[in-house]
């Protein structure tokens, strides 16, 4: 009889595991839909309201707009940071810039040729290498002698904010002299707008705390490390706006938004998402993401290689293409390694 009512307890006991384990992934899935809803109701109250007291399309698209639409990797980096899941952190933004590149631009050239402007070769894709190069100066402390453990500390995230500084300077100067890109801003009702924003805040908050949870969970169930998963699922999740931005501009044949939203997005991982991130909370960089430095490094070089092959200035097909094949292979070996 005592047999009969342990092997119960332990049925129940299952189900119970069994049945939190699912709810943490469902709520993961839930968190990604939430995290990139309330980016986007914060973006279209806050943008409301700016353009309510009179600020201009131009000002309202280079600050709400874009520090908007990077809102999904910020707060899931920073409360990674602040939870100790330090490797889910950077690998989320190093993961994503990845993402952005080989998947995101692969795919957009893939359906149609993205021709870049000359400002975009010399300016913002040498932006996008010198990014790339930063975050391995200022993550791998041990290989530069300058540090027995490798970490991005406080001082290195406040160097990633100044060289934020600097892209939005060059971002708002050319701004002025080029004409406005998009729709434009509609006026909502004031109380419209704040409760727009209130429930972005909301969504932003409650979404990135659930994809942290859930992503932590999926390590343990899968044993792998956080940085897989912050590498991977997680990347590739707060990812998505880009991706349908950027897809849609190539269906259009807008080459200008379909690069610009892929590279500006690597710069604001790198210096501004990781450069709060690393003030708020020091990062310890994991040595196993030696690869993936090099990887977005290669990738930021590759970029600006491909735009002198072929019929020049653009990404053809055949290397939009083969970045996606690059991402796939990569992918595979990391999820291999494990």
């Amino acid at each position: 009889m005592g047999s009969l009512q342990e092997n119960k307890q332990l049925s129940y006991y299952i189900s119970f595991v069994y049945y939190a384990k699912s709810m943490m992934y469902v709520l993961f899935v839930i968190g990604i839909f939430l995290l990139i809803l309330g980016a986007s109701w914060l973006v279209d109250g806050a943008s409301s309201l700016a353009k309510r007291l009179n600020v201009r399309d131009i000002v309202i698209g280079l600050t709400v707009v874009a520090l908007g639409t990077s809102a999904p990797e910020m707060i899931v980096n920073l409360t990674a940071g602040i939870r100790g899941a330090t490797d889910m952190a950077v690998g989320n933004a190093l993961g994503s810039n990845i993402f952005n590149a080989m998947v995101i631009l692969g795919l957009s050239a893939a359906m149609y040729p993205i021709k870049v402007k000359r400002n975009t070769v010399w300016k913002e894709i040498p932006l996008n290498v010198l990014a790339a190069l930063v975050i391995w100066f200022v993550a791998d402390d041990v290989f530069f002698g300058n540090a027995e453990k490798p970490v991005i500390s406080r001082s290195d995230g406040l160097i990633l904010l100044c060289f934020f500084c600097i892209f939005m300077y060059y971002v708002s100067d050319v701004a002025k002299n080029e004409r406005a890109i998009g729709e434009p801003i509609p006026v909502m009702p004031l109380y419209k707008s704040i409760a727009y924003i209130m429930l972005g805040i909301v969504g932003l908050m409650v979404g990135g705390n659930w994809i942290v949870e859930g992503g932590v969970a999926m390590a343990r169930a899968f044993q792998v490390s956080e940085a897989v998963i912050g590498l991977t699922i997680i990347s590739a999740g707060t990812s998505l706006p880009e991706l349908a931005t950027s897809t849609v501009a190539a269906y259009k044949k807008n080459s200008d938004i379909a690069i610009g939203n892929v590279v500006g997005s690597n710069i604001i991982n790198i210096f501004l998402i990781l450069g709060v991130n690393a003030v708020v909370t020091p990062l310890p960089f994991n040595p196993s993401m030696h690869t993936e430095l090099f990887i977005n490094i290669a990738t930021a070089i590759a970029l600006f290689v491909f735009l002198f092959t072929g019929k020049g200035r653009q990404i053809d097909r055949w290397e939009g293409i083969a970045l996606f094949v690059v991402y796939l292979i990569y992918i595979s070996l990391l999820i291999y390694q494990q």
